[in-house]
């Protein structure tokens, strides 16, 4: 079913492409997506369906009477199975339960009797956005392509919203471009047989969280290890962080079960009381048929490395430019060494822990219960009693908490607890936000407070949810910049079935004062030793963000020099000058240039026609 419309240009992990309609005035429009180096899947008529880059490794496809289906992206799908569900299916609704039940993380396209349905996963990590070009609906896996197609610029409203921290629900999920909208990662896009009507259809739900940790942890051991299987079954050479956490620690002793030859590596870190390669040390004693490459802590990136080199094409600002060389400056050696894909235990952190949100509810339901735990969180975090009473007693709805927000931007942040137990940290303004800016943001809380519902009734579901979403957002960007530097990246605990698993099992179990990630811990008992899962910390890499900040404030400065976000008259450019010859003032070792500089460096990768 695939044709070479030039040379591929690509490798694995750096799938993008555009889906079209079975209709004339689409196929028109489609041959303007083509480019040097794109392929093409075509419709039973000739006219084109997928028109993008992909790897050969990376897409299944069948095709059985009127129905055709197509899964990009990492999935052991065989085309046989895939062809069979083809020749079976009537409903484009009947996929919700395709998409449910395949592993891997992957978008997955379908035609049937002149209707279209193009979803990602549900996690976030895979998006689809649309737009009509034309007169035709066109979906995309990026919403810069469909935006450059339009000739369309992005949206200074929508853009002073990014300046926010953190950007809120629903807010982080909004296209860029006001002519580009965004699917919902739990909805798929749907195009009628008429081509011109569009809808999205909700495919995914979270599952109730009512697993004992005892009934759940197996499913989570199961469904991670078919996760990384997915990656590394197919054998070869792949390599793999080992920061010595439990996460990437179970990543890679699942890889090591695998036909795989695994190479993991260990960044040290600066900081003398960091414990990372003592703990990855620990974990290579019982692989010894992993080589384990343990880097120069001294020659590791800094937090705000090569901030002013940065030349990836981004669809939206992320935060995660700051941390760019950290995440890909040992990629190229892996590559030498023969890895094909890099697996990371990115993610464990949101789905094998939770929010303590769940204990507003909990609170209600089984006080007696809550009150033992929160008394145990009360000393962990050092939360105050009357503000811990005042967290629970708050009930408002999460509409009304975005339009509370929206009234303090430049206020203080609030006390941890209220955050732990509310629907989430509030966005906050900085000073060198210009009040012009703070008027846009302001305005696009109280608008989207008017109507939105939160992601899940529960707060704690909700902040589990909102978590995930906002990571994948990052590691979205993060995969396409590995790919380019020539190891795709992979981070198992971001697919959909493993964030089920762990989400089905109760809060309590979970989230507990009294022990650290149970979850994981539970399912990797009889995988990773006794040895390894005693460890309960975590390092923090405060030493090198304050050392980033201190050794490339000339960076910083030239980043604010004909500042783009200046020109359009959202910051302050003199203040952030002036900030930048200060790196060590109070309040910078909490992230919060973190947003301004990740709106400018991605302002940076346009030309100016691109922004209105």
């Amino acid at each position: 079913m695939t044709e070479l419309h030039e040379s591929a240009g690509t490798g694995p992990g750096d799938a993008h492409f555009t889906v079209f309609h079975d209709r004339a005035e689409a196929a028109a429009v489609a041959r303007t997506f083509a480019r040097p180096g794109t392929r093409t899947l075509h419709h039973p008529s000739g006219r084109p369906w997928l028109v993008g880059q992909w790897d050969d490794q990376e897409i299944v496809t069948a095709r059985a009477g009127h129905a055709a289906l197509a899964v990009i992206g990492c999935c052991p799908v065989e085309a046989a199975e895939l062809e069979a569900r083809a020749r079976r299916l009537r409903d484009l609704a009947e996929l919700d339960a395709l998409a449910r039940s395949l592993p891997g993380s992957f978008h997955l396209v379908a035609a049937l009797d002149r209707q279209m349905r193009v979803q990602g996963t549900a996690s976030g990590l895979r998006l689809v956005f649309h737009a009509v070009v034309d007169g035709v609906p066109v979906a995309a896996t990026r919403a810069d392509v469909l935006a450059a197609a339009l000739g369309s610029g992005s949206d200074v409203e929508r853009l002073a919203v990014r300046l926010l921290w953190p950007v809120p629900y629903p807010l982080f999920e909004t296209s860029l471009w006001r002519e580009v909208t965004a699917v919902p990662p739990d909805s798929a896009l749907i195009v009628a047989a008429d081509g011109r009507t569009v809808r999205h259809s909700r495919w995914w739900h979270p599952p109730r969280p009512v697993r004992t940790l005892a009934d759940g942890a197996p499913l989570v051991r199961e469904a991670l290890g078919a996760a990384v299987n997915a990656r590394t079954g197919q054998g070869g050479v792949v390599s793999c962080d080992l920061s010595g956490g439990l996460d990437s620690t179970s990543v890679c002793f699942l890889a090591d079960r695998s036909p795989a030859k695994v190479v993991a590596s260990t960044w040290p870190g600066r900081d003398p009381a960091d414990t990372d390669l003592y703990w990855a040390e620990q974990a290579t004693r019982h692989l010894p048929d992993v080589e384990h490459v343990v880097w120069d802590a001294d020659a590791s990136p800094l937090v705000y490395d090569d901030l002013l080199g940065i030349d990836d094409l981004l669809d939206e600002p992320t935060i995660g430019v700051m941390d760019r060389s950290r995440v890909l400056r040992h990629l190229p050696a892996m590559a030498a060494r023969g890895s094909r894909v890099h697996l990371t235990g990115i993610g464990g952190d949101h789905v094998a822990w939770c929010s303590e949100a769940y204990y507003h509810r909990l609170a209600r339901t089984r006080p007696l219960l809550a009150l033992r735990q929160l008394r145990g969180f009360r000393a962990l975090w050092q939360w105050p009693l009357g503000g811990t009473v005042r967290a629970l007693a708050d009930s408002r709805a999460y509409g009304r908490c975005l339009a509370d927000a929206a009234g303090h931007l430049r206020a203080p942040l609030p006390a941890s607890v209220a955050t732990g137990l509310g629907w989430g940290m509030p966005p906050r303004l900085f000073d060198w936000v210009t009040p012009d800016a703070g008027r846009m943001a302001e305005r696009a809380l109280r608008e989207a407070a008017s109507t939105v519902a939160p992601l899940h009734p529960d707060r704690g579901m909700h902040a589990d949810l909102e978590q995930i979403r906002s990571c994948t957002r990052i590691i979205r960007q993060w995969d396409r910049m590995a790919a380019r530097a020539g190891v795709p990246m992979a981070s198992p605990f971001l697919d959909d079935r493993v964030i089920e698993a762990c989400l089905a099992i109760r809060p309590q179990e979970r989230v507990t004062p009294w022990a650290y990630k149970p979850v994981l811990t539970a399912a990797m008992r009889g995988i990773v030793p006794e040895a390894c899962l005693r460890r309960t910390t975590k390092a923090a890499a405060a030493m090198d963000a304050a050392d980033g900040l201190r050794r490339h404030r000339a960076d910083l400065a030239t980043l604010w020099e004909n500042s783009r976000l200046e020109e359009l008259g959202l910051v302050d450019g003199d203040a952030l000058r002036r900030l930048a010859q200060r790196p060590s003032a109070p309040g910078l070792r909490d992230a919060i240039l973190y947003s301004t500089i990740a709106a400018e460096v991605w302002l940076r990768g346009l030309s100016p026609a691109r922004t209105r």
